[in-house]
């Protein structure tokens, strides 16, 4: 609030604001009457008690000392509002549990323009909170000029029976005592929400929470004359008696009754206020997400919102829960109209006056503020005390990122709420006024999710989306842990369906010998870029590479991810030093190139491409089918019983078997399995009837179980299995395959995205799957993913801390599981694999087979 009048007629200060719910308990773990808590039935109405003072002559009046009804807050009040008191108030009260009477207490006369030329409009101190108390004792003087008319003590019962509480708080407990009025039980809505903004809604106490009485308040909110929060004044309650934050929801309703009924005003002062333990309430009517006009700062009050804190910090500084409550006020309603809580803006001044400092200012003249200052930098006043006032430089830096706005898409210029037309490939700028060092990551958020995370210093991202209209907002994290997000824009992506083209396995990369690449094991945090768009002699959109890790120095894990964008938090591939890891990675195309991430130590990579989707052109759709076992050379199943030896190769019909069809089929997706080898080895799975490439599909070592998602071309009705050297045993489950025609599914390149994972119970339930049990995940309608349609989706499945030798089978929710599995690992072992695993009933399940073991499960697209 604002200084006396009289001081600046003076040229003294005033050293007042104006005051600040919590959800109070006291040591008796009994809910205070003044609490939120103790009132959720509705409003409490208070009481303004008024004991006119007796002139003495000379500039002096007097209350005697009395005994009272019972009040928790006081001020003295006047008919004139132009009137100016020419001499010390003060007042002393006598405590309603002790009895004791307390010192005398200065009361500064308050500013009485702060709410406009009204009606009933009186003189008066600014307000001040006691406690519970039932005695009154009031002098003036000090003045020789003449006293204002209609001199009287105003004290406020905030209802809840302060003198209830009073005798409760003898016996240590203190009662609840609530009134409540017929009033409405629920905040009124405005009927257009107030702007977005970059930073959080901070929590608050409502009206009806801190159990205002809307009685008092039959005008309605007034908004701002621009419509708009150009900056905040922190003020402080000075000369108030200390508080028990469940006592600052009456204190509060306090001030609010003695704006309304002392002052006569239109309803509270302050926008906001926040009590010593960071409770924050919501002040004058009219909307939290509004730009409400308050009476706070004299001269600023159109264009700026307030926060008061409950309490004198004159001479100690508000509490660091305080001040965080005063940083979410700033930076949400600063946020919600482009400002900095570390910046300046210009205000017009509202009246011709001097600040604390003795800056001059003239109505109608524009000057620089801060975007959060004191009260003292708009007025003559003390406020928001000596102590607080040099806490607000590092207040200012406490907020989240500032002005974060999306400044580009795909290169054309940005606005919040437009529209923008997008391929798969989406690439996002931003800005911020907040300096990098200040920062800590970047997520580009597409419908809700984090599809991208970059460091400080970034701004830029590129990253793939799926056909339709998606959200787009950047949320920043700043290095003290706040989160800011800013405005939406809207993509339209236009993203074809695709079908698959088998391709006769070609290596493509291998960094032991710098093919497709630069020579050399990929370092921690290293990545390498492959080109890939010109292997595949069409326009893919996506590529089926058999991806294998050798050599490795530390456990780590392979990232793969569209050439351009932005990494995900997804891996395709686990393993610990001397392990050789195979996976199958579908990943799309964005620029012509695929890029491999390895998180830590050094590790040799090797990619052979099988084929690849495209939206143009000629290709295979995709049917479900299985999983059925073709193969099993333990058996005899599908070809001749015994293991297959050192250079040996065995060939399996699938065109035409167990319900494939005899003709039109140009791949089968295949999980194959490679059991019980006798040596260091490799298998490679091919077209029959073509020539082998040096493409691998699985390696292992003696005693390893390994298996591994393939993708292979058929082209005369049979497939081919070749061991490089030692024995070993094959199995072949069949999950699909490619063929002739639109009657299959077409491809859409969606992620890399994390659906699952047991450890930290993201889709399913937190905890390891034990030996014989299922876990469900959904999947249809998740995180972009369509809810109607989808035919199978493509997972990235990784089997992680299991505690004994065992397999794991993903298979359609709602059906029987087969005996196929699609990850066979040993206790203490990271196994990944991909799976294409139909969809039936909107979800997917996990079959553990003994032991217990975590999963996690990335999608890379899907099938509809």
């Amino acid at each position: 609030m604002r200084g006396t009048a009289l001081a600046a007629a003076l040229g003294v200060v005033a050293v007042f604001g104006i005051q600040g719910v919590a959800n109070g308990v006291d040591g008796e773990g009994e809910v205070s009457p003044y609490s939120a808590a103790a009132r959720e039935k509705g409003p409490v109405e208070g009481e303004l008690h008024k004991l006119a003072l007796q002139p003495k002559g000379k500039g002096e009046a007097v209350l005697a000392q009395r005994d009272t009804a019972p009040f928790g807050l006081l001020g003295v009040s006047w008919t004139d509002p132009e009137a100016e008191v020419k001499g010390k108030i003060e007042a002393r009260t006598r405590d309603a549990a002790s009895g004791k009477w307390s010192k005398w207490k200065v009361l500064e006369q308050a500013e009485s323009g702060l709410d406009g030329k009204r009606p009933g409009l009186r003189g008066a101190t600014e307000p001040v909170w006691v406690g519970p108390s039932d005695g009154a004792e009031v002098r003036v003087g000090g003045g020789a000029a003449e006293l204002p008319a209609g001199m009287e003590l105003n004290m406020v019962d905030p209802g809840a029976g302060v003198a209830k509480a009073a005798k409760a708080k003898k016996k240590g407990v203190l009662g609840m005592g609530t009134a409540s009025l017929a009033l409405p039980a629920a905040d009124p809505a405005p009927t257009t929400p107030g702007p977005e903004s970059t930073a959080p809604r901070p929590d608050m106490a409502s009206r009806v929470q801190w159990g205002a009485d809307e009685s008092l308040n039959n005008e309605g909110p007034i908004y701002l004359p621009g419509a708009k929060v150009k900056a905040l004044f922190v003020h402080h309650t000075a000369s108030t008696a200390s508080y028990e934050c469940s006592e600052s929801a009456a204190i509060v309703r306090s001030l609010h009754v003695y704006h309304v009924k002392s002052n006569g005003w239109r309803d509270l002062g302050y926008n906001f206020l926040v009590d010593k333990c960071g409770n924050l309430f919501e002040g004058r009517q009219g909307g939290v997400d509004q730009p409400v006009l308050g009476a706070h700062t004299y001269g600023w009050n159109q264009e700026s919102t307030s926060v008061a804190v409950l309490g004198d910090y004159t001479n100690g500084g508000a509490s660091a829960a305080a001040l965080e409550g005063i940083s979410k006020v700033a930076a949400y309603k600063l946020g919600q109209y482009d400002g900095d809580m570390t910046g300046t803006t210009m205000l017009t001044a509202g009246a011709t006056q001097n600040n604390f400092f003795g800056d001059k200012f003239t109505t109608g003249q524009q000057y620089s503020f801060k975007t959060v200052s004191g009260h003292r930098d708009g007025f003559n006043t003390q406020c928001p005390g000596n102590q607080l006032y040099p806490q607000l430089d590092s207040l200012r830096k406490s907020g989240p990122a500032a002005q974060l706005k999306i400044a580009s898409v795909n290169g054309a210029a940005a606005t919040p709420g437009a529209t923008f037309p997008s391929g798969a490939a989406l690439t996002v700028d931003w800005t911020t006024s907040t300096a990098s060092g200040q920062l800590s990551t970047f997520d580009v958020l597409v419908d809700g999710e984090s599809v991208a995370t970059v460091g400080a210093s970034e701004r830029k991202a590129m990253v793939a989306v799926t056909d339709g209209r998606h959200e787009v907002r950047v949320k920043a994290t700043a290095a003290n842990g706040k989160v800011s997000t800013s405005l939406a824009v809207t993509v339209d992506a236009e993203v074809k369906g695709a079908t698959f083209v088998p391709l006769s396995p070609k290596r493509l990369m291998d960094t032991r010998e710098g093919l497709g690449v630069r020579k050399g094991p990929v370092g921690s945090g290293g990545v390498v870029t492959l080109p890939v768009a010109a292997a595949t002699g069409g326009t893919p959109t996506a590529v089926v590479l058999n991806v294998t890790a050798t050599n490795p120095t530390e456990p780590s894990f392979v990232s793969v991810y569209p050439g351009g964008t932005t990494r995900s938090s997804a891996s395709n591939l686990n393993f610990t030093p001397g392990k050789t890891i195979p996976n199958l990675v579908v990943v799309p195309v964005v620029n012509g190139t695929v890029s491999f991430y390895n998180n830590q130590g050094n590790v040799d990579l090797i990619a052979d491409i099988t084929g690849y989707f495209t939206s143009s052109g000629e290709g295979a759709t995709q049917t479900n089918f299985g999983p059925k076992r073709l193969m099993d050379t333990r058996e005899g199943l599908g070809v001749a019983k015994g293991p297959v030896g050192s250079g040996g190769v065995v060939t399996l019909p699938v065109a035409g078997v167990d319900g494939v069809p005899a003709t039109g089929v140009k791949a089968v997706v295949l999980n194959v399995t490679a059991t019980n080898p006798t040596q260091p080895s490799f298998v490679s799975v091919y077209p029959s009837g073509t020539t082998r490439s040096s493409a691998s599909n699985l390696n292992f070592t003696p005693g390893q179980t390994i298996p591994n998602l393939v993708v292979v071309p058929v082209v005369d009705g049979k497939i081919s299995f070749y061991n490089n050297q030692g024995t070993v045993d094959l199995i072949a489950d069949i999950t699909g395959y490619f063929s002739d025609g639109d009657a299959g599914a077409m491809q859409a390149n969606f992620g890399p995205k994390r659906l699952m994972d047991t450890r930290t119970g993201l889709g399913v339930r937190q905890g390891a799957v034990a030996g014989g049990s299922v876990v469900t995940l959904p999947v249809a309608g998740v995180r972009g993913i369509p809810a109607e349609g989808v035919k199978a989706v493509v997972l990235n499945v990784t089997a992680t801390n299991p505690t004994e030798a065992s397999f794991v089978s993903v298979f359609p929710s709602g059906t029987a599981r087969t005996s196929a599995s699609n990850l066979n690992f040993t206790a203490g072992l990271t196994i990944p694999n991909l799976v294409v695993v139909p969809v039936v009933d909107g979800k997917v399940s996990f079959y553990n087979n003994a032991g217990s073991v975590d999963l996690i499960a990335d999608i890379t697209g899907y099938f509809s």
